[in-house]
């Protein structure tokens, strides 16, 4: 997985951007629960795309996005210099109250108190140009601090709207329930797509039950792991360059992408599936997933049939990781005593993202920034692997003592070895 914490670089002025491209209708609408008001369906992220694609061209998507109705843009994903970027391609294009602003995951930390959340505020009304905030989110695995200061920040005007977000829903989804039955919420985000419905059983119902809305990632398949134009283990690997069904006409789907993201926005519960390209003729496939007639009840359930039928592909090889890219060895035992030494905080200097190691029980877990917690591997006493593919190495001097940490990744020119300090 390329984590993609390198800071980005300035955002390159494209002398001619592609001319207008127009969907043949209009973007299907949809209410948010909370207060009636109306959002497209099809929303856009770039998450760490502006650390390992040209900028031009992804200005050029978010011309083609705002030109063809999109509004919801999510600017919470990737390291401040990823989310900077949204606002100034936005900015540039003279394109930025149009839309619903997404941002934010605000965390736990020096931040969370009034006056670090209201700092966070400022940079992010700053960055975009508006007088408040649309959407504000925090983690389900966060503490309720952090919520509670948002919650004073929506009375005082300076949010609209709160959601809590999380993409491992199976792990956290006792957390995010009780959220959802006990806070007053406007929006949840998760992962959703026709190959992984899990949130179809309890967490879209409750949704409904509580006039929360929802925002769907990785419609095509979650592609964890992978980034920046690798393959990836996502919907269109699995179907290959099988024929669309002709019955897919039916529902106006016109291509795989359309197939995939008329699953997603006919289930009634979803506000806007997120969708993220860095060529701006996906963006238009993917806004036209937004427009026409949707599948009902029963042609939904003929779509995840079809899409069982055809076998998932064979994840391909991490840096680090089997063969194969299939489940990770088990790590060795190493004692409780030196796990311990490397509990702390590491910051990336080039980021300022922070990683965050904690040990419970045999085992360390590592939470990258914004990123959920992942269980680490051991592979020797000094070197641990995040089973998403990274791998620290902690450094020591000659007492023993932990200096810091040396992050092993796969990067867009290849593999990367970043210095990490300990805090």
């Amino acid at each position: 997985m390329f984590f993609g914490f390198v800071a980005g670089a300035t955002l390159a002025i494209s002398p001619q951007l592609l001319s207008a491209q127009q969907l043949s209708g209009k973007l299907i609408e949809r209410a948010i629960p909370s207060t009636g008001e109306k959002l497209p369906v099809i929303g856009l992220a770039f998450s760490n795309h502006p650390s390992c694609a040209d900028h031009a061209a992804l200005k050029e998507v978010v011309k083609t996005f705002a030109d063809n109705g999109g509004r919801y843009f999510d600017a919470t994903l990737g390291n401040a210099a990823n989310q900077k970027f949204h606002a100034t391609a936005a900015n540039e294009l003279g394109v930025a109250n149009k839309f619903f602003w997404s941002t934010t995951a605000f965390q736990p930390g020096p931040g969370s108190t009034p006056a670090g959340v209201k700092t966070q505020i400022d940079s992010v009304l700053a960055r975009t140009k508006a007088s408040k905030l649309d959407l504000a989110w925090v983690t389900a695995a966060g503490p309720p601090e952090v919520l509670a200061i948002l919650k004073e920040e929506k009375k005082a005007g300076r949010v609209r709207y709160i959601g809590v977000m999380t993409i491992v829903e199976q792990a956290q989804a006792a957390q995010l329930e009780a959220l959802m039955r006990n806070e007053p919420i406007d929006f949840i985000g998760v992962g959703y797509d026709i190959g992984n419905r899990f949130v179809e059983d309890k967490i879209l119902p409750l949704a409904l039950e509580k006039k929360i809305g929802v925002v769907a990632y990785f419609p095509f398949g979650n592609n964890s792991g992978v980034s920046c134009g690798a393959l990836s283990l996502n919907l269109f690997a699995r179907v290959g360059n099988r024929p669309l069904p002709e019955w897919a006409a039916e529902f106006d789907a016109k291509t795989w992408s359309h197939f995939f993201t008329k699953y997603v926005i006919s289930h009634p519960a979803i506000t806007v599936a997120r969708v993220g390209t860095t060529k701006a003729h996906h963006m238009l496939d993917n806004l036209g997933g937004g427009i026409g007639r949707l599948p009902n009840e029963a042609t939904r359930k003929r779509m995840a049939d079809l899409i069982e039928t055809f076998p998932k592909p064979t994840p391909p090889a991490r840096a680090g990781g089997p063969p194969g890219g299939g489940a990770q060895a088990p790590g060795i035992a190493v004692s409780v005593a030196i796990l311990d030494r490397y509990v702390g905080e590491y910051r990336n200097p080039a980021s300022g993202t922070i990683f965050a190691i904690r040990r419970e029980g045999d085992k360390l877990f590592v939470k990258p920034g914004t990123m959920d917690e992942a269980p680490l591997n051991a592979r020797s006493e000094i070197r641990f692997q995040d089973p998403r593919g990274p791998t620290f190495e902690f450094q020591l001097d000659a007492q023993g003592k932990v200096t810091g940490a040396i992050l092993e990744q796969q990067g867009p020119q290849g593999p990367q070895r970043i210095a990490l300090e300990r805090k």
